[in-house]
């Protein structure tokens, strides 16, 4: 397959799907709308895994696993998450195929094998877990309960792209009750900062922390808090939500607790999940047009080595100055890969992983060997160096840091250069239409007014700013007054 890719410019939503195939992170399935994630795709998936997951666990949180079936008279029981979920389910009915009589050799479903009652797979786990809670909590010495688990979920999308949206993907779902409404609200915020650190630190994703609008929310939630990202092409990603649930799940399914008083008292509850459309965000956040450009804390291979050599003789004495400061660079946690394959020449290899986005190479041929260098090649400025042998180690530790950082400051003036503030309406489309990004706009809180907006414009709220300032206004399409402004963008 050649590896040339569509510029960015010319076609961003080629460009993306090409890079996904191209650069080996995952490919469409034989079923409609689901993805293969590939290894070089989910070992990006496992350092992302890896991180939040200890995050999650230094915040309280344990780890468990519940069905991938709900009943459906669970999935009915708390009214406006059934509601709001119901045309993207599949559904099970039967549990058996027989010989099909009247086509030899295949199969078809047993009429007789139909399901008691059918079951719902899980778009989002609150009804079986929920269902499950009833049982775990009768005190308040059960509180709080901090749950989390990794799963797979499916969403019966008719238009998905690959990481962004499939009918089934991964993800992690916090579920947590707690005694009082502060509790649960504390909890909320608390899972909101843990991804926005995550985005920030780790995919160095700048993001914009807010509340969605009633329209937003997550359905049968009180409130729902949202990290949002912005993309190269302007349009932003709902990057992670957590949501204050109140009591509406505690009530649909009777969970109470007896408090230190005495009484019966409803739970408090929360749930929070992030997906595997983190990978997407990382991909438009910092690519380009030669390929992948991924940041170090999150890259399966942080440095490739590459011998440039003639002969076997040639190719030892580089093996054996390499295995000096492989174990070096590993023993400082980095991870290595020295490509010595035979069957590829440099100038492949080099674009192999330019493609890949490894973020650093180290290339290391006959003049090398004399005069004890090596080149190091950066991936995000293209930038090469010639660095002493006996200072590589140390001098990589450093580029990786410095290309962590680069890669989040230069996301961060894209993003920042893209929040524009609009008085009027002709501004807001305008903004929208040439410009992109963020549109920073005062509403009036109106469903009626955003619902408009929308139809107008395809633009939505995409939070109201948790830094959001009083400030009294004129909403941008009706007039009405407002007291902030909010987010408006294109979305994924």
């Amino acid at each position: 397959m050649s590896k040339h890719l569509t510029k960015r410019a010319e076609d961003y939503s080629k460009w993306y799907n090409e890079l996904v195939v191209k650069a080996d992170l995952a490919e469409n399935s034989a079923v409609r709308g689901c993805m293969v994630i590939k290894p070089y795709g989910f070992a990006i998936w496992e350092k992302m895994q890896a991180e939040l997951d200890r995050m999650f666990k230094e915040t309280g949180h344990e780890n468990a696993y519940f069905p991938l079936f709900v009943p459906k008279s669970l999935f009915e029981a708390e009214e406006k998450n059934a509601e709001g979920f119901a045309k993207e389910c599949a559904v099970v009915t039967h549990y058996r195929l027989q010989n099909d009589p009247d086509n030899e050799g295949k199969l078809r479903v047993d009429p007789e094998a139909k399901l008691e009652e059918e079951l719902v797979v899980r778009p989002t786990s609150e009804a079986i877990i929920w269902n499950t809670y009833k049982g775990w909590i009768q005190s308040y010495r059960d509180l709080p309960l901090l749950i989390n688990q990794w799963a797979n979920v499916v969403r019966w999308e008719m238009r998905t792209r690959l990481f962004l949206r499939t009918a089934e993907f991964l993800w992690q779902e916090g579920h947590t009750a707690h005694a009082t409404k502060a509790e649960a609200i504390a909890e909320s915020k608390q899972m909101q900062e843990v991804y926005a650190t995550f985005a920030e630190n780790f995919m160095a994703m700048p993001v914009v922390k807010g509340a969605k609008s009633e329209s937003e929310r997550f359905a049968g939630a009180d409130d729902t808090l949202t990290i949002e990202a912005l993309m190269q092409d302007g349009k932003a990603l709902q990057a992670g939500t957590s949501h204050f649930l109140g009591q509406n799940f505690a009530k649909a399914f009777d969970v109470k607790y007896t408090s230190k008083e005495g009484k019966q008292e409803h739970v408090w509850a929360t749930s929070w999940g992030v997906s595997t459309r983190l990978i997407g965000g990382l991909i438009m956040t910092h690519s380009d047009d030669a390929g992948l450009v991924l940041p170090p804390k999150l890259a399966p291979i942080q440095v490739v080595i590459v011998p440039i050599y003639k002969g076997e003789e040639q190719l030892d004495a580089i093996s054996e100055k390499v295995s000096v400061f492989v174990k070096e660079l590993r023993a400082k946690g980095i991870s290595v890969k020295f490509d010595n394959r035979d069957t590829f020449r440099p100038g492949a290899k080099f674009a192999e992983y330019e493609l890949k986005g490894v973020p650093v190479r180290i290339a290391m041929g006959k003049r090398d060997l004399e005069n004890g260098t090596v080149e190091v090649a950066r991936r995000d400025t293209f930038e090469k160096q010639t660095v002493a042998q006996d200072e590589v180690v140390d001098f990589v530790a450093n580029l990786l840091e410095e290309i962590q950082e680069n890669l989040f400051a230069k996301a961060l003036d894209y993003r920042n250069n893209h929040i524009t503030e609009v008085d009027t309406f002709d501004e807001f489309k305008d903004v929208i239409k040439n410009k992109g990004g963020f549109v920073s706009a005062h509403w009036d809180g109106t469903i009626e007014t955003e619902d408009k907006i929308k139809e107008l414009t395809k633009a939505t709220i995409r939070c109201i700013p948790n830094d959001a300032k009083e400030e009294e206004g004129a909403c941008v399409f009706t007039g009405k007054p407002s007291s902030r402004r909010v987010l408006f963008a294109k979305a994924y």
